[in-house]
């Protein structure tokens, strides 16, 4: 499973502060917490002021590479701002760009820069009218952006289509229709990586970590292949490397035993 780190986002308040006050040394703690895990990726999202987004997450893409060499996620809900960070070179190596939707012309904006290169790029299940509840039309979303991909020749393998989970305490449903987007999603296109933000579907819930922890292990059955988490949660981490050992993804339990020595979790 390809793990997309994240701890450097602005909608947590202690990276908030940080960025305000441009605070280096956390920035660099809370990437370092990360690496044990091995991520694919770290999330690199300024979620400030508009007005301040470009500044901060050239601020953040400086320290972020320099303190380890994983690439970056960089997540803006801005497609130009996506578009000028790609254009501009400020990223070291391909990353991943987070991200796309149905709404207005991000598709349009950002395929063309993505097309023929390494860089993976996340497209959410939304259009002009928001998130829908239904599954269904979450998966007709899913289609048109694979199919735009495709058309403008960005690697299907580099796409990773997340249909926005839902919270459990707002929609009894939400693991259910997160898990058939998974399974609809690869019968259309089985090269389409699925992801999703998972601890989104414990909000509002007691002792989230039980919730997150069996919504990972459903969602890997039903064939998860990437998910923004937080790579330094003992119980996230457990869970991942339990699941690949119980399901022979990991051999005999190699991988469980050694990331046990080294502390990934307990």
């Amino acid at each position: 499973m390809i793990i997309i780190g994240e701890k450097i986002n602005g909608a947590i308040p202690s990276i908030k502060e940080a960025i305000e006050k441009r605070d280096e040394e956390l920035i660099r703690e809370r990437v370092r917490v990360q690496l044990p895990a091995k991520p694919g990726f770290l999330d690199c999202a300024p979620s400030t002021d508009p007005s301040e987004e470009y500044e901060a997450m050239c601020w953040l893409i400086d320290i972020m590479q320099d303190e380890c060499d994983v690439p970056l996620c960089i997540d803006s809900p801005d497609p130009l701002l996506l578009k000028r960070i790609l254009e501009e070179g400020r990223v070291a190596r391909p990353g991943m760009v987070n991200s796309v939707n149905e709404e207005g012309t991000k598709c349009e904006t950002l395929f063309p820069l993505i097309a023929g290169t390494d860089w993976n790029v996340v497209g959410l299940t939304c259009d002009q009218d928001g998130i829908p509840l239904d599954s269904n039309k979450k998966i007709e979303i899913a289609k048109r952006i694979i199919d735009k991909a495709d058309k403008f020749g960005v690697a299907l393998p580099n796409l990773h289509i997340d249909p926005c989970v839902m919270s459990l305490s707002t929609v009894p449903t939400a693991l259910e229709d997160f898990c058939t987007c998974i399974r609809e999603i690869h019968a259309y296109a089985p090269d389409v990586k699925v992801t999703g933000a998972i601890s989104n579907i414990s909000f509002g819930m007691p002792a989230r970590k039980y919730v997150n922890m069996i919504t990972i292990a459903e969602a890997l059955d039903a064939g998860l292949d990437s998910g923004i988490l937080d790579p330094a949660s003992p119980s996230m981490m457990g869970a991942i490397h339990a699941h690949a050992a119980l399901t022979g993804v990991d051999t005999g339990g190699r991988k469980y035993n050694r990331a046990f020595r080294k502390g990934v979790f307990k």
